[in-house]
């Protein structure tokens, strides 16, 4: 059997295995974290916050993930800075209109990352620009999209995470 084959193999079994888990333990740059599948949750969107944990950690050391901040929203990945302010707010799949305006509008210094399961960005970028129309902003807003095999390229078998971003289709807004 091709070596190709056995490693397409592998990955799939590893993505059966961790859609049937409640809760995955990854690593990434010598950290690990637990991430907690919930009963309502798809596996896309838990597999897409430890991708964007893996992504940011190296940026941002005290990333964690479903932190609760002082908003009525409740962010996917935060990193907090002085005062328990958000300096990275991570949104993995689901993220709504209303949700992008307020807090592009409230949080103008904080870096924002949106993530979308392969998705066209296009339309996305329309949508967080007119959010951001006219407000001057300090942190970069990324749109980011996982392609459908982002699974079997960014996870091993042991839940080591590696991923850069120059191996996906992002985009940086100011």
């Amino acid at each position: 059997m091709p070596e190709w084959h056995e490693h397409m193999q592998v990955h799939r079994q590893m993505e059966n295995d961790l859609m049937l888990r409640l809760k995955w333990t990854v690593h990434a740059h010598g950290r690990q974290i637990v991430l907690v599948k919930k009963p309502y949750e798809k596996h896309i969107h838990v597999l897409m916050k430890g991708f964007l944990w893996a992504l940011y950690l190296p940026q941002y050391p005290n990333l964690t993930v479903k932190t609760p901040v002082n908003d009525r929203f409740k962010p996917d990945l935060v990193a907090l800075g002085e005062m328990s302010r958000p300096i990275f707010w991570g949104e993995a799949r689901h993220i709504s209109v209303e949700k992008i305006r307020s807090l592009i509008r409230r949080c103008r210094s904080t870096h924002f990352a949106i993530a979308k399961w392969t998705t066209q960005l296009g339309p996305f970028i329309k949508i967080v620009k007119d959010a951001m129309g006219g407000i001057a902003r300090e942190g970069p807003v990324d749109l980011i999209n996982f392609q459908e095999n982002s699974g079997e390229r960014f996870i091993e078998k042991s839940g080591h995470i590696q991923i850069s971003h120059e191996q996906l289709e992002w985009i940086r807004l100011h």
